[in-house]
């Protein structure tokens, strides 16, 4: 497999959906052996999220590439036995089950600890192990409206947008969790002792929600929805419309980018009104509002095209794909019959390859077991009791 920093490292992956297979994805992405572990029933439903090949959605395919699929039924106490005899030689176990949930089926963080003292345990939940919200359910929306980040969304006057990127899914899901994982692992390396990572994706977006953190401070409130510097309040940073329906991303906000900004569009005059607040940056908006909207996305683009100063056009995901800078990238790959992104980072010495398409459900249990030291008639028995 892989030349990844991540080689030789194993990693027993109970989640399903958007946040844990991503999360997983980027560890397998970086060499290790991610082991997709599903139940004999619905498994993970993401595979029928959407169309695509065969009937395996693109969803599904795209964040469960270069892992291979175990089926085990951990409410049976033969399955329950097979999993704690591969968190023997694992390094880390993903999962995402509600507190408590893992205890009850006698594989959580102490169980595994005890069999596996270097064992990295992360448990990935909406609001954490503990606290009055801990068993709650919870999807995305609730996370970023509980942490004050949904409130601040929105253009001013209007209600709070929804964003289509899932922040606290894939910040704290996924991201916050991958950090949590490598940094236990790193220590587990040196010091031969595990951790247990309590990943709450609610925490993850309040602990990023950063500018009206600041502002709660420095100025006793936050900023109405729309009128912050990034939201509205200052308007060398901005969406604008154009001739065609598109938009422009604009955003020269330090002077120096602002005067180049001006002197390009012939508007000396703006100069002076770099970084104005209320009714003034309103008016100036109006003015940038009537210049965008004169000319084309496709015209603008090349107006600014050498022109350093931070004034970019919005794209379609499809024109991203599409786009010079991302191709030279390689950030799309075609695998498993699907386009899929590429790991959003580069490493020196190693190059990215998607090794092995998503699994099917159990597609690698003979496998994994016979590895793991399992004979011949214990794997035909475990299959005949349904247990993988």
């Amino acid at each position: 497999m892989s030349g990844g920093p991540l080689s030789g490292v194993r990693v027993l992956d109970l989640t399903r959906l958007l946040p844990g297979p991503v999360a997983t994805l980027h560890l397998a992405d970086l060499g290790a052996d991610v082991i997709k572990i599903e139940d004999h029933g619905a498994g993970d439903y993401a595979r029928i999220l959407g169309d695509g090949p065969d009937g395996v959605s693109v969803f599904y395919r795209s964040v469960n590439r270069n892992k291979r699929g175990l089926r085990l039924d951990l409410k049976h106490s033969q399955g329950r036995a097979v999993f704690l005899r591969l968190a023997q030689a694992a390094d880390i176990v993903v999962e995402s089950f509600r507190p408590g949930v893992s205890d009850k089926l006698g594989i959580g963080y102490q169980a595994l600890s005890a069999v596996n003292p270097r064992i990295v345990y992360c448990a990935i939940t909406g609001y954490g192990q503990t606290g009055p919200l801990a068993m709650a359910a919870g999807h995305d929306l609730n996370y970023i409206g509980f942490a004050g980040v949904l409130d601040q969304i929105g253009v001013a006057g209007g209600q709070p947008a929804i964003p289509n990127l899932q922040i606290g899914d894939l910040l704290g899901g996924a991201m916050t969790a991958v950090m949590g994982i490598l940094a236990a692992l790193f220590d587990a390396q040196r010091s031969g002792r595990g951790r247990l990572v309590d990943v709450a994706m609610s925490e993850a977006v309040l602990a990023h929600n950063l500018f009206p953190f600041f502002a709660l401070q420095t100025e006793g409130g936050v900023p109405q929805r729309g009128a912050d510097l990034l939201t509205g309040g200052d308007a060398g940073y901005g969406v604008y419309a154009t001739a065609d329906g598109r938009y422009m991303a604009v955003a020269p906000l330090e002077k120096k980018f602002w005067d180049l900004f001006c002197d390009a569009l012939a508007h000396p005059e703006w100069k002076s009104k770099h970084g104005l607040r209320g009714a003034a940056a309103a008016a100036l908006r109006r003015e940038l509002q009537e210049l965008f909207v004169g000319r084309n996305q496709s015209e603008w683009q090349d107006f600014f095209a050498g022109i350093d100063c931070c004034v970019t056009p919005v794209l379609s995901v499809a024109e991203a794909l599409e786009h010079p800078h991302f191709v030279a990238r390689r950030m799309a790959v075609q695998a498993d019959g699907v386009t899929q992104f590429a790991p959003p980072l580069k490493l020196s010495g190693w190059v990215f390859a998607v090794e092995r398409a998503a699994p099917s459900p159990g597609e690698h249990g003979t496998e994994v077991l016979r590895e793991s030291g399992f004979s011949a008639d214990e794997i035909r028995e475990l299959q005949e009791a349904s247990i993988i």
